[in-house]
């Protein structure tokens, strides 16, 4: 019998009856062609096997025909897999969440149930700890919403669906609220939310047992930020928001006890020359299991950011720019060893693989890259005998 494992990081871990360190890696999509990428036929949620031992990763296989399936979340069981429906710019009308069980060892994937998501565009999920409710970001009406998960795995109804309210600095980007993530904190008490339009940071204190979601608190960003997406460090003391906008991370000190962000300083994601640069945006933030290292995908600078993070202060330092081998590096993540990063690439359709030196963090390509159309999700689950 093969029973899946669990472990801390954004993304599941696994090893594998078959091969020791075999995991399998799961790549969201869009489904539909882009202006920047019209040659795109992607067909839904794909699936590749990962080899910890080597970094090789095999050609991701179709796991589930759906629709846009932009950001994908597992369940801390490695049972199940959740996923928002997103058509991509312009159109945003898609507005479902689909639950999934995983069928082990192939890593294929059956429909449990389709409900509606809560708001209009959803963009991004996340299953908190316990594996009792599923939260999602909703970019085109500027909400968030919560939904029970069923023991079997299947997605129960909106529990609730709030909207953000104002407007940032950029008249083009930020005519209202804009809703781009959200993520339960280490102590599963809470849930911060970004909202790219109002240039603030949500607290939401979370009810896992009736899948409810309330207002706590927020915090700002400097004006014209576009906060994405977020990471805790591992000690629980800090929270890394990537600003898409300014092309920024910024870090906060968190209070466990109260909910409560304070915004320490704020960094430029790029080399110095580039700083000037306009029409860049970062994507997503993943902090390295020691707690030493934080990255971010620059997406329109087709670079990893590689900052060393000092665990007692949350300072940031820059120590590289990465190229990732394609363009639009929409989204990453480490695997639980944190020796290997997987890339995907959304425009130029494919995924490389990158090994991670454990002493100072820095990035180096494998030379391995595999091919699938409009990757715009990554993450990884183990299998254990």
């Amino acid at each position: 019998m093969i029973r899946p494992l669990l472990y801390l990081s954004c993304s599941l871990l696994v090893s594998s009856a078959f091969a020791q360190n075999t995991q399998l890696v799961y790549f969201g999509t869009y489904t539909s062609p882009t202006e920047t990428n019209p040659t795109s036929r992607s067909k839904g949620i794909y699936v590749s096997r990962f080899d910890a031992d080597t970094g090789a990763l095999s050609a991701p296989k179709l796991a589930a025909r759906t629709t846009s399936p932009s950001f994908v979340a597992l369940h801390p069981s490695g049972q199940f897999l959740y996923v928002v429906g997103e058509e991509p710019p312009p159109l945003r009308a898609h507005s479902e969440v689909s639950a999934y069980r995983i069928k082990l060892p192939s890593g294929d994937l059956r429909l449990l149930n389709r409900v509606p998501a809560g708001g209009k565009g959803p963009c991004q999920i996340a299953v908190e700890p316990e594996g009792k409710m599923a939260m999602t970001a909703q970019y085109a009406s500027g909400t968030v919403a919560s939904h029970s998960l069923e023991k079997g795995g299947a997605l129960g109804k909106v529990k609730t669906a709030l909207r953000h309210v104002g407007r940032g600095v950029n008249e083009e980007r930020q005519e209202g609220p804009h809703a781009h993530s959200i993520w339960p904190t280490p102590d599963n008490k809470y849930a911060l939310a970004c909202d790219l339009g109002v240039d603030k940071v949500f607290v939401y204190k979370m009810n896992p047992a009736d899948g409810t979601l309330s207002e706590h608190g927020k915090v700002s960003l400097p004006p014209g930020s576009g906060p994405r997406h977020l990471a805790f460090h591992p000690n629980g003391r800090f929270v890394f928001v990537n600003n898409e906008m300014l092309m920024t991370v910024s870090t906060f000190a968190y209070d466990a006890k109260k909910g409560a962000l304070k915004l320490l300083r704020t960094v430029s994601t790029l080399p110095k020359a580039d700083r000037n640069r306009t029409g860049l945006s970062t994507a997503e933030t993943v902090v390295h299991p020691n707690g030493r290292f934080v990255y971010v995908s620059n997406r329109t600078h087709d670079t990893i950011a590689v900052f060393r993070c000092d665990p007692q202060s949350g300072k940031l330092t820059l120590i590289q720019n990465a190229p990732t081998e394609g363009r639009i590096p929409r989204n990453f993540s480490l695997d639980r060893t944190g020796k290997w990063m997987v890339v995907a690439h959304q425009d130029s359709n494919t995924a490389a693989v990158f090994s991670v030196d454990p002493v100072r963090g820095k990035l180096r390509f494998t030379g391995t890259k595999v091919s699938l159309d409009s990757p715009v999700c990554v993450r990884f689950l183990a299998l254990q005998p």
